[in-house]
């Protein structure tokens, strides 16, 4: 047989470059981490009736490959949505490190980000920020689950974004 692989000319290669997927296994570990994230729920106030009415028939989003866990240890996002007293904040850490690596935090709220209308309270941390890392930050009093959707595929990309870098994007 007088097959020569590099007998190819260049317009050969480029058909065979659009036919064939190029891609890393960091970058498709990326991309399947990024469509199936399982977010742990805690809802500490208002901000979490938004989040379960995000997973409602209407706003439905198991459709984005996200479901709801109630154990840190089967989950990859926390969302942090309501206030978060002093009082609440060791057992916040605790639930964080108990999560599996990688792990993403979303803080959902104004209070979740900044202490909301709370923050001369001296019972109230100023930002769930000052007790794990963050993110992606959602605004808002109490924001609307189509806000948090929109978080969740921000997520998404910064997910795919840092699989596709090697670098973790703070």
């Amino acid at each position: 047989m007088d097959l020569k692989l590099y007998d190819v000319t260049d317009a050969e290669y480029e058909e065979i470059k659009q036919n064939i997927l190029f891609t890393s296994l960091e970058q498709v570990k990326g991309w399947a981490r990024s469509n199936s994230l399982w977010p742990m729920t805690f809802g500490l106030a208002c901000c979490a009736i938004e989040m379960m009415a995000s997973s409602s028939a209407h706003y439905d989003l198991d459709r984005f490959g996200t479901f709801y866990r109630n154990s840190p240890r089967q989950s990859d996002v926390m969302i942090v949505s309501g206030t978060v007293t002093k009082k609440m904040a060791p057992t916040v850490r605790r639930l964080y490190d108990q999560m599996a690596e990688p792990k993403w935090v979303i803080a959902m709220g104004s209070c979740a980000t900044a202490g909301g209308p709370y923050v001369k309270s001296y019972s109230v941390v100023k930002g769930v920020d000052q007790i794990i890392p963050v993110d992606v930050y959602i605004p808002g009093c109490p924001p609307n689950p189509a806000a948090l959707i929109y978080g969740i595929n921000k997520l998404k990309e910064k997910i795919r974004y840092e699989a596709k870098t090697g670098k973790r994007v703070i």
